[in-house]
């Protein structure tokens, strides 16, 4: 713990240090580097902007036609053809075929199911459930008893015939094998084989190896030990040489100079570049945005230009003079060509409507000669829909005004 407090350290902004040789170098390269990315990101911006608006005109003038008009092509080439196959040929003959199945098979199908292979599978159950069950159950009765009785009978007879076999033949034999035939070969192995191999072996090959491992192999195993301890320390002692001097070596030859090379060289320089890179950066973000205003400016002139060469004296030759002539036409010779086709039109449904009630009347004077006249009250009602009454000047067809009316 420290009583007496350190000076201040001094930041690299302070005047003099290496801040101050920083400011200036950003200092010299902002200037100029700003003034070169302004001359050259202005054209950009401006000839960017200018196909940025050709592109959004071609695309609502040109564009959504073109799509539209593919779209239909596409549809009336792709769509319409499938969709008419489908309504008018695949669904009626899917219907036709639909019916001709059911007539042809699912028909007859229930019918053989309904009139013959339900009443033959009822009968078959009836079959089975009072006469072929009660006949099986009874025979499986008196198959199991007479089973019964034969497997009595015979595990009997099984019981006496092992009885007197175990008794007869196997108690004998077992006894014979055992002490005429296991106990002599086993004495026999015991004493003429297994002991006179057992004292071959201690004696000729147990007693040799021991005295041959204890006298000669292990006092030869350990001085081979300590030859290789020696022989690995030895070279334990030449590898830390040889590394040792390896690492000197390669520190002197490779990781001072570089280091001297990135400390003198290579960090001055990327601190060099680092400010040059922000720089330019930010002069052309600057130079773009400038470039921005400018190309606004510009495109508001060229639109002011063209709205007062263009568009104004456009728009006062409609308001002047079209629209005048239009008016002209219009009261001239389109009203009266329409009142004119009108009155065709009326006197027409007028000549229709009487010629149709001329032939309703006709009609009436006809079954009247051949029928007789209908009572009142059993008269028919006319299967024709009746007309609307017309407007008249006193009368609506509204509901509005049959409400106000009422």
């Amino acid at each position: 713990m420290e009583l007496e407090k350190r000076p201040p350290e001094r930041s690299g902004r302070e005047p003099g240090g290496a801040g101050a040789s920083g400011s200036c170098l950003v200092v010299a390269i902002r200037m100029p580097v700003r003034i070169v990315a302004l001359v050259l990101v202005v054209p950009v911006r401006m000839a960017w902007d200018a196909l940025a608006a050709a592109g959004r005109f071609l695309h609502r003038t040109v564009g959504r036609p073109v799509g539209r008009a593919l779209a239909w092509l596409a549809r009336a080439v792709c769509v319409w053809p499938f969709v008419v196959l489908w309504r008018w040929v695949l669904v009626p003959a899917g219907r036709g075929l639909a019916w001709l199945a059911r007539v042809l098979v699912v028909v007859p199908a229930g019918w053989a199911h309904r009139y013959l292979l339900a009443p033959l599978g009822r009968g078959l159950v009836w079959l089975y459930a009072r006469v072929l069950t009660p006949v099986g159950q009874g025979a499986w009765w008196l198959l199991r008893g007479i089973g019964a009785v034969l497997a009595a009978v015979g595990a009997g007879l099984w019981t006496g015939a092992v009885w007197l076999g175990r008794y007869l033949v196997v108690v004998p034999v077992r006894w014979a094998v055992r002490y005429l035939v296991v106990v002599p070969v086993r004495w026999a192995v015991r004493y003429l084989v297994v002991v006179p191999v057992r004292w071959l072996v201690r004696y000729l090959v147990v007693v040799p190896a021991v005295w041959l491992y204890a006298r000669v192999l292990t006092p030869a195993g350990r001085a081979l030990a300590r030859c290789v301890r020696g022989v690995v320390r030895l070279l334990g002692v030449v590898v830390a040489g040889v590394v040792a001097a390896l690492v000197w070596a390669g520190r002197v030859l490779l990781v001072v100079p570089a280091v001297a090379a990135w400390r003198w060289v290579f960090v001055p320089v990327g601190r060099v570049l680092v400010v040059v890179g922000r720089e330019v950066g930010e002069a052309l973000g600057h130079a773009w945005r400038v470039a921005g205003y400018v190309s606004v400016a510009v495109g508001r002139f060229l639109a002011a230009l063209f709205r007062w060469v263009v568009v104004e004296p456009v728009r006062r030759v409609y308001r002047g003079v079209l629209t005048p002539v239009g008016h002209a036409v219009r009261d001239a010779v389109l009203r009266p060509v329409a009142e004119a086709v009108r009155g065709a039109g009326r006197t027409a449904r007028q000549a229709v409507a009487a010629a149709r009630e001329t032939v309703r009347q006709a009609r009436a004077d006809v079954r009247r000669a051949l029928f007789g006249e209908h009572p009142q009250g059993d008269a028919p009602a006319s299967r024709e829909p009746r007309r609307p009454a017309g407007r008249t000047l006193d009368g609506s067809t509204t509901a509005l005004t049959h409400l106000t009316k009422d």
